[in-house]
């Protein structure tokens, strides 16, 4: 009988709990807490590393100088922005000049649940969240290690509409989006 309760208690930690965030009511997952923010302890001086020069643009270890920015940011570089807008390097590289970055820790910006994966010999994907005042963002980075020190592949920073991870609204039970998607194309 103990051996019941104990599946039904397993259970129920994996389905989901109603949450109200920022007005819209969510379901929320029960989650592990560090499958976001795990790094193989092997990545650790990578992840201290990276950890300096995050966010990009915004500290004086990935650079202050259009020089700087040229050298750790790859060529075939792009962004997606929080916007959704996509940003080439030299578009990036034209407006850094033209209006110089503010500093994240002048600015009293904070980051929080860094995490590093490699994804080859010698390129990694940072993740972390940022929060810029009331601003929260979760940003990616692909790094990639030269012989001439860190560079910067790819980037993305997507705003956070609800604190809450392994979360959706609670009304896609009723209308899930993609079922719409999908009675569009038949």
């Amino acid at each position: 009988m103990e051996r019941a309760v104990s599946e039904s208690a397993s259970q129920r930690v994996n389905e989901p709990s109603r949450t109200v965030a920022r007005g819209v009511e969510c379901l929320v997952m029960k989650t592990p807490s560090n499958v976001f923010t795990r790094t193989d302890p092997n990545l650790h001086p990578v992840l201290e590393e990276l950890k300096r020069r995050e966010p990009i643009f915004h500290t004086r270890e990935f650079g202050t100088s259009r020089t700087d920015f040229e050298k750790a940011v790859a060529p075939e570089y792009w962004e997606a922005s929080a916007s959704g807008r996509r940003y080439s390097r030299e578009f990036i590289l034209n407006e850094l000049e033209k209006y110089p970055p503010v500093d994240a820790a002048s600015a009293g910006w904070t980051s929080e649940d860094h995490a590093v994966r490699q994804l080859g010999p010698d390129t990694y994907l940072m993740t972390y969240t940022l929060r810029q005042l009331e601003r929260v963002t979760r940003r990616a980075t692909i790094w990639q290690r030269t012989p001439e020190g860190w560079r910067i592949v790819f980037h993305q920073g997507t705003i956070v509409s609800a604190e809450e991870d392994d979360a959706f609204p609670a009304n896609w039970l009723e209308s899930p989006p993609w079922r719409e998607t999908a009675k569009n194309r038949e």
